[in-house]
């Protein structure tokens, strides 16, 4: 499966008339936050594939979904032969939506125990936040959650794909560190990865 992920900022040319990816070598786009919902639903329409995404810090304009797209926030979602989680939001530091406190997300995966343990095995957790010390920054906001690298260590996605670190990227490895031996993935603007 090939998968186009986004996050953060728009990049026009995926919704244009030259787009670097071609329509046809999709099979799903997951978006990892702060994205407009119109993006979203351009992106769907384009590439006429499934999209999941969940919530940035910044997406404050989500009160519907974007059309034809699917919030997996909280929630386990199955594409072909496989499974996608997500989580949204960053760490709390000003109050503004979309904003938890260590112990609130830890909650959060906490309520998804039993449906985890039925699984057997994760694909693809989709988060807009990193794992902490990972990809992270030490500034309030920036900081990653522990609660995903406890979320790594238990369940053993395959990949951990997430935004919100603002990041150039000359190289795609550049993208990539392995936690254990999940995958996490930087999604920052926009990258392709196969599962």
């Amino acid at each position: 499966m090939r998968i186009l992920s986004v996050s953060d900022i728009v990049v026009p040319e995926l919704v244009g008339t030259s787009s670097p990816v071609e329509s046809n070598s999709i099979d799903l786009i997951l978006g990892c936050g702060d994205l407009p919902p119109e993006y979203l639903a351009s992106l769907k329409a384009k590439y006429d594939v499934p999209l999941y995404y969940v919530l940035g810090n910044h997406d404050i304009r989500h009160e519907q979904v974007p059309h034809g797209c699917l919030n997996i926030s909280g929630r386990i979602v199955t594409h072909g032969d496989f499974s996608f989680l997500g989580f949204s939001g960053s760490r709390w530091y000003n109050g503004n939506p979309n904003q938890y406190r260590e112990r609130e997300m830890r909650a959060q995966i906490r309520k998804l125990w039993f449906p985890l343990w039925r699984l057997n095995g994760l694909d693809v957790l989709v988060t807009h936040a990193p794992p902490r010390h990972v990809h992270d920054a030490e500034d309030r906001c920036h900081r990653g959650f522990s609660c995903y690298r406890d979320f790594i260590r238990k369940y053993r996605p395959r990949f951990l794909i997430h935004g919100h670190i603002h990041r150039v990227f000359e190289t795609p490895a550049e993208r990539l560190s392995v936690v254990n031996e999940t995958k996490v993935l930087n999604s920052y603007g926009h990258h392709i990865f196969e599962i």
